[in-house]
């Protein structure tokens, strides 16, 4: 059991960070552009959080509580798209090997069996 706990442990390892390697070299970084500004003939997007139009709007609706909130929540989307999903995934191919790691060690050392508790006679 333990074994087979350590080599899906690897597995899960070599998989995720392998697949967090392709994700990251297949996309580009995730952006969620509310206009462009075109400067001299060049298009450069402007995010949310550069637009002091959008930062004053947020405000007025929702007050600076709104502001954080829509920050987070900005955080959280970059998580699952682009390279941000890359490490994302990498992050839980590690998370959960260690876990899978942890587990198989406490099972070799003998601290998961449960102990019999019969008292002496005698």
């Amino acid at each position: 059991m333990k074994k087979s706990l350590y080599m899906v442990s690897a597995i899960v390892l070599i998989a995720g960070l392998g697949g967090a390697a392709l994700i990251y070299l297949t996309t580009d970084d995730y952006s969620d552009n509310v206009g462009y500004e075109i400067i001299d003939g060049q298009a450069y997007p402007i995010n949310p959080e550069d637009s002091k139009t959008y930062m004053h709007d947020m405000e007025i609706y929702g007050g600076k509580a709104n502001v954080i909130a829509d920050e987070f929540m900005r955080w959280f989307d970059g998580l699952w798209h682009g390279k941000g999903l890359a490490y994302t995934v990498a992050f839980f191919a590690i998370f959960i090997s260690l876990i899978l790691v942890l587990y198989a060690s406490r099972l070799l050392s003998g601290t998961g069996k449960k102990e019999n508790s019969r008292p002496e006679t005698g």
